[in-house]
């Protein structure tokens, strides 16, 4: 029996929907219905939706009919070119080693000075205002927008516009017209901006990247997504993480109390609210055998990640925020091939501001309770719109 008006909105911030539960419980691989109308099959254990993701039966191709769309209006048309989210192999084998290497963590750690020195700026900043202070417009957002910037070459000054037209594509209440004016908005920008690295070239992704391709669509739709998914992401999981630990006063101070204990807190916190839960899709181009139930070819499938991270086969107690856990092995990031590219500065840039942020303001408290915050209920990717905090005590 198919779900009615999915995805169910979490009626609590730190767990997922209670249908999302109950069909991890009792339908593992269940028939839903998306906002869009299509009828597709949810998968809600951890074991099966790992298995989808790594089976070349199941098909990224987002052109394919089959492929579940949440949204009316297939805004993917006004994405011409490969897009690497949407590519299987061979193609997607080529098309990620071309860029895998600007994420090692080896330059990502290169890149750690200079992250450090955009925190501490945003900081002072903040610091130096009014209280409270919305964490979201002074440290959350400029900072992983910055990074991301930077990185591929981006004028920080246009920052307003890309933030302005991916908080568009990314609300589920947009209507299907706003969003293919802001694809194209966005594809014009970089495109534009691709003419001018070929021109002028400096030391930034994109440059290197001209460099080496010879396909200006592939390129702008590599920037496309990492524009959108660079600081989105990281912006949500920074101001969760505060109101989360700022919430739990006995795990914060185990971070202040031990470095050490900062990249098992963002693991943990990347599991426990697994931001980007329907960033997972595929569709079927074979027949295949998912937990006892058999998924025909052409049928979509999507992974409830927030539930499947929280599967208690895979993650004791998994409903309870533990640093000590260690369960790297969760999907928050995705699985197989197509894993997040970003990952490693993802980690490396919540590290830097949770420690930096605890240590230099130790008189950190949110200025309203969490149920009278703004969540981004209505968005595909969760987080916070606002995080008031304010302080009493400040360090150097």
């Amino acid at each position: 029996m198919a779900t009615s008006a999915f995805p169910v909105t979490r009626t609590c911030p730190y767990a997922p929907p209670a249908e999302h539960v109950r069909l991890r419980e009792e339908e593992p691989v269940a028939r839903v219905t998306l906002p869009s109308g299509a009828s597709v099959w949810a998968v809600s254990r951890l074991e099966d939706v790992r298995t989808m993701l790594n089976d070349p039966r199941f098909s990224s191709d987002r052109q394919h009919p089959g492929f579940p769309q949440f949204f009316s209006g297939r805004p993917q048309a006004a994405m011409p070119g490969r897009m690497l989210l949407g590519m299987d192999p061979p193609e997607h084998g080529e098309a990620r080693r071309a860029v895998v290497g600007e994420f090692t963590v080896k330059r990502m750690n290169a890149l750690g000075p200079r992250i450090q020195q955009i925190v501490d700026q945003h900081l002072d900043a903040m610091l130096a205002g009014p209280r409270p202070a919305d964490l979201v417009q002074a440290l959350s957002l400029p900072v992983p927008s910055l990074v991301i910037c930077e990185l591929l070459g981006v004028p920080y000054a246009d920052h307003e516009f890309f933030q302005r037209n991916s908080g568009m594509l990314l609300r589920r209440t947009t209507p299907p017209e706003q969003r293919r004016e802001a694809v194209g908005a966005l594809r014009s920008y970089i495109r534009e901006l691709l003419v001018q690295k070929e021109r002028d070239p400096g030391d930034d992704l994109f440059s290197r990247q001209l460099a080496q391709s010879g396909d200006r669509d592939d390129l702008v739709n590599l920037g496309f997504l990492l524009l959108l998914a660079g600081h989105e992401t990281t912006a949500n999981m920074i101001s969760l993480g505060v109101m989360t630990l700022l919430e739990n006063p006995a795990q914060l101070a185990a971070l202040r109390a031990d470095p050490e204990v900062t990249p098992r807190a963002v693991e943990e916190l990347l599991r426990y609210f697994t931001i980007a839960e329907f960033a997972v899709s595929r569709v079927a181009i074979q027949d295949v055998e998912i937990g006892g139930v058999l998924i025909r070819a052409g049928e979509g499938v999507i992974a409830l990640g927030n539930t499947a991270n929280r599967d208690p086969a895979a993650f004791e107690d998994g409903d309870r925020l533990d640093f000590d856990r260690g369960a790297r092995h969760h999907v928050a990031f995705g699985f197989g091939p197509h894993q997040c590219l970003g990952q490693n500065l993802a980690r490396l840039e919540l590290q830097i501001v949770f420690d930096t942020l605890f240590r230099r303001v130790p008189g950190l408290r949110l200025a309203a309770s969490v149920d009278e915050l703004p969540f981004k209920d209505d968005a595909a990717i969760y987080g916070l719109y606002e995080l008031p905090v304010t302080w009493d005590t400040v360090e150097g």
